[in-house]
């Protein structure tokens, strides 16, 4: 059995997700939870047992409050402590995962897309909205779009090393890529699509995301419980809606299993009335 400090296990733990290949944002999150569990049981955390392991997640979720994907994920970064930092045997530590609420997500309709795009006066912003929207990304996969990610020819939008470390295509909306041209015309980003303006270089922060899809949502006067990521769900449900095949849709959301993206169905609003039978369109 391999012996580590505690900041040899944590040390350990980042490489091996490292090594893994696994998301610059994953290798900080699990990294920042063994850590806080440590720092919290004042124990190294190769000597944290299962008993113990499950008395800190029941009190973090008792006082925090925490979701069944934080705590998946505590159980996951816990799991690879266990089993590839300290080379111990899963069954000896293995707990059943929480069930995860079917809670479903928001979405706004055409209406509210439409004035949730027309409020805008300032370019970026609009351009960031429209963007999110027709082509269906998640807020890191934004953030990070370089210029040369928007293909014109094809009509089409690269997402880089997106979740599950997967690069894919999605759309490329002729509105969109028409505001697009504008505002790469005067803003001239050096590095990244999207950069705060003194800051050149670099790109937009997650907070800065976050107020613009806030104050443009007061302004279009949509009181929905509303994030960046209502966006990415609305172009789902819009394209279900429209008649686009589900494994289509699945493409452009970079979902790794179909399963997700059937999630959405449960959101269209299809008329049986407006379906035509197949036999209907034969010369019999």
């Amino acid at each position: 059995m391999k012996t580590q400090t505690k900041s040899n296990a944590l040390e350990h733990l980042k490489r091996e997700l490292e090594f893994r290949n696994y998301s610059f944002r994953t290798v900080n999150t699990y990294c920042s939870l063994m850590s806080h569990m440590a720092k919290v049981s004042s124990l190294p955390l190769e000597t944290i047992t299962l008993s113990q392991f499950k008395d800190y997640l029941h009190k973090v979720v008792i006082e925090k409050g925490l979701s069944a994907s934080t705590v998946n994920q505590y159980i996951s970064a816990f799991k690879i402590v266990q089993t590839d930092v300290l080379g111990r045997e899963w069954e000896d530590f293995k707990i059943r995962r929480p069930r995860k609420s079917k809670r479903l997500p928001i979405v706004l309709s055409i209406e509210e897309m439409e004035r949730l795009i027309n409020v805008n006066r300032n370019l970026k912003h609009k351009a960031i909205i429209m963007l999110a929207y027709s082509s269906g990304l998640r807020r890191n996969e934004l953030l990070n779009l370089l210029p040369n990610h928007i293909d014109s020819q094809r009509m089409q939008v690269r997402v880089m090393q997106g979740k599950g470390k997967k690069d894919r295509y999605t759309l490329l909306s002729r509105k969109t890529l028409e505001v697009l041209r504008i505002y790469y015309k005067f803003a001239r980003p050096e590095k990244y699509l999207f950069e705060p303006q003194n800051s050149k270089g670099k790109p937009l922060s997650e907070t800065t995301l976050a107020k613009i899809v806030k104050n443009k949502l007061e302004l279009a006067g949509i009181k929905k419980a509303v994030s960046f990521h209502t966006l990415r769900h609305t172009f789902a449900t819009h394209l279900l809606e429209q008649g686009v095949n589900l494994r289509l849709i699945q493409q452009f959301m970079g979902h790794t299993s179909l399963k997700t993206t059937t999630a959405y169905l449960h959101l269209t609003k299809l008329d049986p009335a407006s379906v035509c039978s197949p036999l209907d369109n034969m010369k019999v």
